[in-house]
């Protein structure tokens, strides 16, 4: 076709610089998520350390020392093992990768400019089913003349070379548009793996009590305990679902290591246990912090489960909680955990306190499923831990206000409670999506 002769450049390829002197771009992209883990975690461990913003915390000090069944040890041994894992993973598939090269840009742009072109020839036929005469149009715009050669169909003074918005749209395709759509496409990849994945782990007795139980044992989730799961369930989960989206959408190893670090980062902002309202992480997508800690109470543990970025497999699959506020249920569990530290006992088995029942059809069977999964698991708890539940929760219902608390480390948790629970009243259309209206 005469007005389709983009003239398509040579090119030469070499392999691509590393980004870093010294280190391999490959070792780059798995050891970046890595580093950017544990400076997040770490950002958001000196908050708990000391007592910063405690107006947003979802939990109090009290509930990580009384409700968890797992130490900070014992997260932080499992963590490094799934890096390790990981990363060896990773280093064992570079390894047959070919070497990434560069050169080829300029032509590629090329190309897509030469498609525009194509695309132009058809105008006239297109203006023509609807009684347009593009060559008469054409020459009535004269006087913007890029306008009138696309209404020609692509006929330019230079025919062989690509006109400047040519040429402009051509590189926004191939550096915007098109790592725009492989990043989006790899974020859908990766919520529909983990959420039905993660679903599988929930609904099978044997894969929740064999595997995903592990991660359970975080009822008051933190920040580097996102990724605290068994061995086995953190390569399903997290290596090969992302590492499976990175190769689908056909990624650089640049992209990927891009990829890779933000779903790290969203990962354990998901678990860190503040809900900022100027946090962008937890307010780009409607899954964040609060979302996804409803799903590791005893009384939410069947539902929400979507992770990392979205939510609209829980809101197509109906499995969003739908139990209304929860800023109440958030109350009486830091109410409970603050009466354990002030008596000073330890129980053989941290508590989790529940509710009373919502009147709302769905609520209870969500709430029933979940207590359900939690009897299941009775390596962690069982029946003591529900046992619990109602014991104190008759204990929080029947109770008076105290006016004063014994402070604990500097720490006033009542007036924590209060400060809280009212932040989260306020916010709970707009944080916690408690409603189910994400």
């Amino acid at each position: 076709m005469a007005n389709n002769t983009i003239t398509l450049p040579s090119y030469t390829l070499t392999p691509r610089p590393t980004l870093i002197p010294g280190v391999s771009d490959p070792l780059l992209q798995l050891l970046a998520p890595v580093v950017a883990y544990w400076v997040f975690s770490l950002f958001f461990h000196v908050l708990d350390t000391y007592d910063w913003c405690t107006e947003y915390r979802l939990h109090t000090p009290a509930e990580l020392l009384k409700r968890n069944h797992v130490t900070r040890y014992e997260v932080v041994r499992d963590v490094v093992v799934q890096q390790i894992i990981q990363t060896a993973f990773g280093l064992f598939l570079a390894h047959f990768d070919p070497v990434e090269t560069v050169g080829r840009e300029d032509y590629d742009v090329a190309v897509w400019a030469q498609r525009l072109r194509l695309a132009q020839s058809y105008i006239p036929s297109a203006l023509a089913l609807l009684g347009v005469d593009a060559l008469a149009l054409s020459n009535k715009v004269a006087e913007y003349p890029q306008f009138a050669s696309v209404l020609a169909g692509g006929i330019y003074p230079t025919p062989t070379a690509a006109a400047p918005w040519e040429s402009f749209v051509a590189k926004a395709i191939y550096w915007v548009a098109i790592p725009f759509v492989q990043f989006f496409v790899a974020i859908l990849l990766v919520d529909t793996w983990q959420y039905f994945l993660h679903r599988a782990m929930h609904m099978n007795k044997f894969l929740y009590t064999t595997l995903h139980s592990r991660h359970h044992r975080l009822y008051v989730p933190y920040a580097f305990g996102a990724l605290y799961n068994h061995p086995v369930e953190g390569f399903m989960l997290d290596t090969f679902g992302t590492g499976l989206a990175y190769l689908l959408t056909g990624m650089t190893v640049r992209q990927g290591m891009w990829f890779f670090t933000c779903s790290t980062i969203k990962t354990v902002d998901d678990h860190c246990g503040y809900a900022f309202p100027w946090d962008p992480v937890q307010h780009i997508t409607s899954n964040n912090a609060a979302y996804h800690d409803i799903h590791h109470q005893s009384w939410g543990i069947k539902t929400n489960f979507s992770q990392p970025f979205f939510t609209f497999w829980d809101k197509f699959l109906n499995t969003a909680w739908t139990g209304g506020d929860v800023s109440s249920r958030y109350q009486r569990d830091r109410i409970s955990a603050q009466k354990k530290v002030d008596a000073g006992t330890t129980p053989q088995q941290p508590s989790v306190v529940n509710s009373p029942e919502i009147d709302v059809d769905k609520a209870k069977q969500q709430a029933l499923s979940s207590q359900r999964q939690v009897l299941d698991d009775s390596v962690n708890g069982g029946v003591r831990i529900l046992e619990e539940e109602a014991r104190e929760e008759q204990s929080v219902k029947t109770s008076t206000r105290r006016s004063t608390r014994r402070r604990t480390s500097g720490f006033d948790p009542k007036a924590l409670s209060d400060r809280v629970a009212g932040s989260l009243h306020g916010r709970s259309h707009a944080i916690l999506h408690a409603d189910g209206a994400h």
